[in-house]
């Protein structure tokens, strides 16, 4: 009862708005902040790394893990990814465009950099971003979404039908 009227509500619409401009705001800002100011991950994966040891580690041994054998070594690809997708992120939710897979992308960053030890702002997104997720359809609403998805849920039905139709060839016998 509650999704549902998460996801038809105008009331909901309107709450889930504010919350996706509020959470877009923090992402897209971060991500500014990152690729104005320069950006590397390395000190931040080395710190998580750290932190895996001792007798209450704040990182999961499999993170660690992870961080030391896959993402320090392509750090460089993290230095890029990180800025450019918080900056997407922010932007894809405050302009309401893609909404349910910006704030799935936002919640995925969240998560790793919970899995990192990192504590800070990134629990509150993550459950501000799970609630714009459950309003699906309905967060995007008054955004770009309202006429982007409608268009591409039009394109791709009418791709797929043409597709599906038999060919010429095949109505034929030979």
């Amino acid at each position: 009862m509650f999704i549902q009227w998460f996801q038809s509500s105008r009331i909901a619409m309107w709450l889930v708005t504010v919350i996706r401009v509020y959470v877009g705001y923090k992402w897209m800002t971060a991500g500014l902040g990152k690729l104005t100011k320069g950006f590397d991950a390395s000190a931040f994966m080395q710190g998580a790394i750290s932190k895996s040891t001792g007798d209450h580690p704040a990182v999961q041994g499999w993170w660690a893990a992870f961080l030391k054998h896959a993402a320090l070594p392509a750090v460089k690809w993290f230095n890029i990814l990180i800025p450019i997708g918080e900056f997407l992120v922010g932007l894809g939710l405050i302009l309401g465009t893609f909404t349910v897979f910006a704030a799935l992308m936002g919640l995925v960053m969240n998560s790793a950099f919970l899995f990192s030890g990192s504590i800070s702002i990134n629990g509150q997104l993550l459950l501000l971003e799970f609630l714009i997720i459950l309003a699906a359809a309905n967060g995007g609403r008054i955004g770009l979404d309202r006429w982007l998805m409608p268009y591409l849920q039009h394109k791709l039905t009418r791709k797929a039908k043409i597709s599906s139709e038999p060919s010429s060839l095949q109505n034929h016998a030979v």
